[in-house]
């Protein structure tokens, strides 16, 4: 680490390079499927000092989601998942930031899939801050939560001849964050 905390205040964005936001779902109740969305911007505002008085918005644009299989991220586009003609992004603004340790943080925001916004909260790691080899400053941040798909109205489903369904309600959502310092 370079930077004290309290130097780090100010604006920053997300380096799309350096950032992966993807997610986690169980499969036919028996294994995980593992996906990414590739297009994104993201800025925040941290106060090292206080960072209660960080903010962070984000917006992911749900046509860029991509598990490998072509066929599958053709059906997630469609109006039985995200429905991404419809609703080309999701977005996350945040409303508090509290610190949990020195390194931890709780962010809460509103999330927005589709038509429905949730409040929901993201644990966060500070996983430290470097000056790379172009001078640009930067902060590293790894983070994930578990929320309903269902209560985003993300509902498709089909029923397993042995019972279950093919995809599993709780999705998780994972962020590691790589953002640069603006001068």
């Amino acid at each position: 680490m370079t930077t004290s905390l309290p130097e780090l205040t100010g604006d920053y964005v997300l380096d799309p390079a350096h950032t992966r936001i993807g997610f986690v779902a169980r499969h036919a109740m028996v294994t995980k499927v593992r996906g990414a969305f590739h297009r994104f911007e993201g800025t925040a505002h941290l106060d090292g000092s206080e960072p209660a008085r960080s903010t962070a918005q984000v917006v992911i644009k749900t046509e860029s989601i991509d598990t490998g299989v072509e066929q599958r991220d053709e059906h997630l586009r469609t109006n039985d998942f995200l429905d991404a003609p419809n609703y080309p992004d999701i977005t996350f603004r945040t409303t508090s930031v509290e610190p949990s340790s020195e390194a931890e943080y709780r962010v809460t925001g509103d999330l927005t899939i589709k038509d429905t916004t949730r409040s929901v909260a993201i644990d966060f790691e500070y996983t430290g801050n470097a000056v790379d080899p172009y001078g640009n400053l930067r902060v590293g941040l790894e983070g994930s939560l578990t929320i309903s798909r269902k209560e985003f109205g993300v509902t498709w489903n089909a029923v397993l001849e042995g019972g279950g369904v093919l995809v599993s309600d709780k999705i998780v959502l994972e962020f590691d964050i790589s953002a640069i310092k603006q001068n």
